[in-house]
C-alpha cells in the first residue's frame, strides 16, 4: 500500500467527511481480505456509504465492484486532487 501523508488524509477528509482513522480502519479490513472478494468489497462500500451519509445504488455498487475486479481503478491521489 502506498504511503500517504497527513496532507493526503486531510484532503480526503475535506472531500468526504471521513477521518483518517476510519480510512485506515477500512484499509485494514481490505488488507486482511482479497481485493477480488466481492463480498468484502460490498461490505466496505456499504461502510463508506454509511460514513459519508451518501446512498450507493445497487447499480453504482455493481459498477464499482466491476471496475475493481477488472483492475480499472484510477489513481486515488489524482482523484483527491480534483
Amino acid at each position: 500500500m502506498a504511503r500517504f501523508t497527513d496532507n493526503f488524509f486531510k484532503k480526503v477528509e475535506n472531500k468526504t467527511n471521513i477521518n483518517k482513522e476510519t480510512i485506515l480502519s477500512l484499509a485494514d479490513k481490505l488488507k486482511g481480505s482479497n481485493m477480488k472478494n466481492e463480498g468484502a468489497l460490498r461490505d466496505v462500500i456499504k461502510q463508506i456509504s454509511l460514513a459519508t451519509g451518501k446512498d450507493v445504488s445497487k447499480e453504482k455498487e455493481d459498477k464499482i465492484i466491476g471496475a475493481i475486479l477488472e483492475d480499472k481503478v484510477p489513481d486515488i491521489e489524482k482523484l483527491v486532487d480534483q
